[in-house]
């Protein structure tokens, strides 16, 4: 098979796929006053005034996904920990707005820090104590202090679905019908017959009973139909909000917290559950972040959010789209599930992300092409919505399945541990790292890194691309797309090529919008390249622009619209 028919093949099944029903993903180490249940049908739209959005201040923030095992190790044990993340916080933000050398993150989602016997922390033994391989809760409090110095937000990761097979209930639970935690978990006389969302097996036998794990044997899951369950989580969320300071929550799996016999994702009694958590978080701490993993397309995930049960949510088909319509050189599938998602949730209010610790890095999935990953990147942070960046993502760090594999230490430098540890690993660097990392990026201007670093800081600093509404564009180019965030305060216009080709005399027209009717100057913000005013009529519309000349293959654009006076 040659390279077009190749491109042509994969162009066709993007489009069948974007923003359509996903695959249902394969289960992994790293899974993915008590409310009444209520079996009442659940709305699907709500109105949404622009004041709900402006009073959130996630919708101006940059999130980092970090793996605190394999960040920085502060003590030289192989493992990274927070005291490793605290001298590391000035790579993520030196609190200083004028400098340009670092990121510019505005929060970090930490993935779980608390007592867990996996590497991975998933599996948890202790809600209440920071994992002894990364420090102590003294710890965890240096680290938001240090954090928000710098305008740093902290979130935790939140396993509300399921807990270790080795935790204090579990191991009271398998004692008996008569103890006390026994009814914590999911019990069943028989085997109930099914199976799970991927053909896994879900009730696992103890003595002369079963239990419900849907993750793995090893994983328990916990029985939220008994209001001890969810006071005690009640009282977990409250820790670490009013006692360890922590900003907020990024919740695990939690579709699949309330099963209704086979059915064991997104039933009625989740969604009641995640009203009244959110509800009791919000008293708790008003500005606390709950951004939930629901793994599914966006006609699943968006009522989460219309219905007042998640702050946010990560938005996973649209990631899909992305990095599909990158790879197959053509928008069209990004368009299509644009438009579904701008659709479907109230402005701004979902989160959005290329890759995650679940999944082949973005570098894998794009072929080790850094042009494309630059593009990529364009995207994400041009787009509305809260985005949120894997670690190592910004320096086109590689890993593909199995799980260790994609959640590799850091790469810091070219040295044989790449500046992450000065002893022995607790996973072996990539082989990468001599030209994939911090130091050797920084000193080059057209590095991945340093895109990053512009795109954030860009994003940090015009509000049209934090808060502004999304106004697609017509093109005469087939692979050029474009698009204004509009703000009442400014106006941005984005064009991205997604062709392997060079894209020339690329015009865009807008037929109708909230623009102001009259004439624009032009500034281009990531290139300093050379563009064309912009006259827009009274309808505010325009027809015919075409304010670059030549469009780089795989590159973006980002242009200040500012009306003369």
């Amino acid at each position: 098979m040659n390279r077009q028919t190749v491109l042509i093949t994969l162009w066709i099944i993007t489009l069948l796929v974007a923003c359509g029903p996903m695959a249902t993903p394969e289960p992994t180490d790293t899974p993915l006053a008590t409310a009444e249940p209520t079996h009442a049908q659940l709305p699907t739209v709500i109105p949404v005034t622009p004041s709900a959005v402006e009073t959130a201040w996630w919708n101006d923030a940059v999130f980092y996904e970090i793996f605190v095992r394999s960040f920085y190790d502060g003590d030289g044990d192989g493992n990274g920990d927070l005291a490793g993340l605290i001298q590391k916080l000035d790579y993520l933000n030196d609190g200083n707005p004028t400098t340009t050398n670092d990121l510019g993150i505005t929060g970090i989602w930490l993935m779980p820090i608390v007592q867990s016997p996996s590497y991975h922390g998933y599996d948890v033994i202790d809600y209440y104590s920071v994992e002894k391989d990364y420090g102590s809760n003294e710890d965890f409090r240096t680290l938001v202090a240090g954090a928000h110095e710098r305008g740093i937000r902290v979130i935790v990761d939140l396993v509300l679905n399921h807990t270790s097979s080795a935790h204090p209930w579990f191991l009271d639970a398998i004692a008996g019908p008569d103890t006390e935690y026994h009814d914590w978990y999911v019990w069943n006389d028989e085997d109930p017959g099914y199976v799970g969302p991927w053909g896994q097996k879900v009730w696992h036998r103890r003595g002369e009973a079963y239990y419900y794990a849907l993750f793995w044997d090893q994983m328990p899951d916990l029985n939220y139909l008994n209001p001890e369950v969810t006071r005690q989580m009640y009282d977990v969320a409250r820790f670490w909000l009013a006692e360890m300071g922590a900003d907020g929550f990024r919740l695990d799996a939690i579709q699949h917290l309330i099963e209704d016999g086979p059915r064991q994702a997104g039933t009625p009694q989740t969604h009641a559950w995640l009203a009244g958590f959110d509800q009791f978080t919000d008293e708790i701490s008003p500005q606390a972040l709950a951004v939930g993993e629901v793994w599914a397309d966006t006609a699943e995930v968006a009522p989460y959010i219309v219905n007042d049960e998640l702050d946010l949510a990560f938005e996973f088909s649209l990631a899909e789209a992305i990095l599909n319509s990158v790879a197959v050189n053509s928008p069209t599938a990004f368009h299509k599930c644009l438009g579904t998602v701008l659709k479907s949730y109230p402005p701004g209010q979902y989160a959005t992300f290329l890759t995650n610790h679940d999944q082949n890095r973005v570098m894998n999935q794009l072929g080790g092409n850094s042009e494309k990953a630059r593009l990529a990147a364009t995207i994400l942070l041009t787009l509305p919505g809260v985005p949120f960046i894997y670690y190592g993502e910004e320096i086109g760090m590689t890993g593909q399945k199995p799980d260790t594999m994609i959640r590799t230490p850091m790469q810091w430098s070219a040295d044989q541990y790449a500046g992450f540890t000065i002893g022995w690993p607790w996973q072996p660097v990539n082989k990468d790292r001599g030209m994939m990392n911090v130091a050797t990026e920084s000193a080059d201007p057209t590095s991945l890194l340093n895109r990053y670093r512009q795109l954030i800081h860009l994003r940090n600093e015009h509000i049209a691309l934090r808060r502004g509404e999304l106004i697609p564009l017509e093109s005469t180019c087939p692979p050029v797309y474009g698009y204004l965030r509009h703000h009442p305060e400014e106006t941005v216009l984005v064009i991205l090529n997604f062709s392997a080709e060079e894209q020339t005399g690329c015009a865009f027209s807008l037929s109708q919008s909230s623009l102001r009717p009259g004439s624009y100057t032009a500034q281009e913000l990531l290139h300093g390249v050379e563009v064309e005013g912009l006259t827009v009529d009274e309808k505010g519309g325009f027809s015919g622009y075409a304010p670059v000349a030549t469009q780089t293959p795989w590159e973006g654009y980002i242009l200040l619209l500012k009306p003369e006076r």
